[in-house]
C-alpha cells in the first residue's frame, strides 16, 4: 500500500472520528431550551455533514483516478516519469515546461480522448500547477465515464 493511501486512510478515519464527536456535541446542544446552543447544535450538524460530502467525493474522485491510471498502465500509455530531479526528489520545473508542450499537443490532437486528458493533469502536476492537473484530470475521469455510459 502506499503513503498515500495511508495518509488517506489516516485522515479519514481521524475525520470520521470528527464527525462523530461533533454530532455528539451537537446533539448536547440541540436538546438545550434556549434559542442561541440549539441554533449552534444545528449548525454542528451541518459542518460535518458538508465535510463528510467532501470526503466522500474526494475519495471517489482518487479511486476514478487510479482506475484509469491502471488502464492506462495495462494499454502501456503512462507518461514515463524520468524528468530530472532535485536532489530532494523535487522535479526540475525547467525540463518539466519543456516536456509540457508534447502533452499539451496530444491534448489539442485528441480533444476527446480521456487517456490525452490524463497525460496532460500529469504534465501539469509535474509543472506545480496543481489546480490545472486536478481540473484537468476531472476532465479526463468525466471523459472516461461518458465513454463508458455510452458503450453501455
Amino acid at each position: 500500500m502506499s503513503k498515500g493511501k495511508i495518509g488517506a486512510i489516516v485522515v479519514s478515519v481521524v475525520l470520521v472520528f470528527y464527525f462523530v464527536l461533533m454530532g455528539h456535541r451537537a446533539w448536547i446542544l440541540v436538546r438545550e431550551p434556549d434559542l442561541v446552543p440549539r441554533l449552534m447544535g444545528i449548525a454542528l450538524f451541518v459542518l460535518p455533514l458538508i465535510g463528510a460530502w467532501t470526503l466522500v467525493v474526494e475519495l471517489m474522485f482518487g479511486a476514478r483516478t487510479e482506475k484509469l491510471a491502471r488502464i492506462l498502465k495495462s494499454e502501456g500509455g503512462l507518461p514515463v516519469d524520468d524528468l530530472p530531479r532535485t536532489p530532494g526528489g523535487k522535479i526540475i520545473r525547467e525540463s518539466a515546461d519543456e516536456a509540457f508542450g508534447q502533452y499539451q499537443a496530444e491534448a489539442e490532437a485528441a480533444p476527446d480522448d480521456w487517456r490525452s486528458w490524463f497525460r496532460l493533469s500529469c504534465a501539469y502536476d509535474a509543472c506545480g500547477d496543481r489546480k490545472r492537473a486536478r481540473s484537468t484530470m476531472r476532465k479526463a475521469v468525466n471523459m472516461y465515464r461518458a465513454g463508458v455510459k455510452q458503450n453501455s
